[in-house]
C-alpha cells in the first residue's frame, strides 16, 4: 500500500467553504488518498464529487468533544451513511472513560458500530492528549471489544495531537485486532514515516498535498 492510500485528506475547519471542499476532493482524486475527512454537513457534497473514484468519504461523529449522547451519535452515524459516508470517526465520551464507566464507553462505541455495520468502517478517537497511559490502554481495549475497526489518536482540536509514543502504545494494545490512525500534527513526510514506523496504518492530515510533494522531492535526488 502506498503512503497516499494511507492518508485521510482532512478538512474539518468550521469556516471551510464549498470551494475548499471541491479542492479537497480534487486533490484526493489526483493523489488517490484513502479518503477525504470532512464535517457531516459536507458528506453528501463530497460523495457526489468523488462518485466513480476509489476515494472514500470519512466523517466525524460526536466531534470534537465526544460528549453527545449515544442516541445523538447513532443518529449522526445513520444520517452520515445515508448521505454517502464510507467511514465514521467517532469521539469517545472522555469524561465517562476517566470516571471508569467502562460499560458506558463500550456501549456508546458499540451503538455506533452496530449502526455502521456492513455500511461503513468505524474509527474510535480516544483523544490521547487528555488521557493517562492506563486510560489510553483501556480506551483501546474498549474500542476493540465494541467492534471498532480502528483506534485513532486525536481530533486535532484539543491540547495535542499524535505522538510516536502514543501510536506505539496503541499498536501494542490492539495488536492486529484493529488499525491505528495517527491524526493531529502530522504535517510532513518525516512525520508520516515516524507514525508508520510506530505502527500506524492510517494517517489523518490536512497537509496531504505537502506530504506528497515531500515524497516527490525526496525521490528526485
Amino acid at each position: 500500500m502506498s503512503i497516499a492510500q494511507m492518508i485521510d485528506h482532512t478538512l474539518l475547519r468550521a469556516d471551510a467553504v464549498k470551494d475548499e471542499l471541491k479542492k479537497l476532493t480534487e486533490e484526493a482524486t489526483r493523489y488517490q488518498f484513502a479518503s477525504v475527512c470532512v464535517n457531516p454537513a459536507w458528506v453528501a457534497y463530497c460523495a457526489e464529487q468523488l462518485a466513480g473514484t476509489p476515494v472514500k468519504v470519512c466523517t466525524v461523529i460526536g466531534f470534537p468533544l465526544g460528549a453527545s449522547t449515544t442516541a445523538v451519535k447513532v443518529y449522526e452515524t445513520s444520517d452520515a451513511i445515508a448521505n454517502g459516508a464510507d467511514e465514521i470517526d467517532m469521539v469517545i465520551n472522555v469524561g465517562q472513560l476517566k470516571a471508569r464507566n467502562d460499560d458506558f464507553v463500550e456501549r456508546d462505541i458499540a451503538a455506533v458500530v452496530a449502526t455502521a455495520s456492513g455500511k461503513a468502517l468505524v474509527k474510535v478517537i480516544i483523544e490521547t492528549c487528555l488521557l493517562t497511559e492506563e486510560e489510553k490502554i483501556r480506551a483501546c481495549e474498549l474500542a476493540v471489544k465494541a467492534g471498532a475497526d480502528f483506534v485513532k489518536t486525536s481530533t486535532g482540536f484539543s491540547t495535542g495531537g499524535a505522538t510516536r509514543e502514543d501510536v506505539a502504545l496503541m499498536r501494542r494494545t490492539v495488536g492486529e485486532r484493529a488499525g491505528v490512525k495517527a491524526s493531529g500534527g502530522v504535517r510532513s513526510l518525516e512525520d508520516v514515516n515516524t507514525m508508520i514506523e510506530a505502527g500506524a496504518t492510517r494517517i489523518g492530515a490536512s497537509s496531504g498535498v505537502s506530504i506528497m510533494n515531500g515524497m516527490e522531492s525526496s525521490s528526485s535526488y
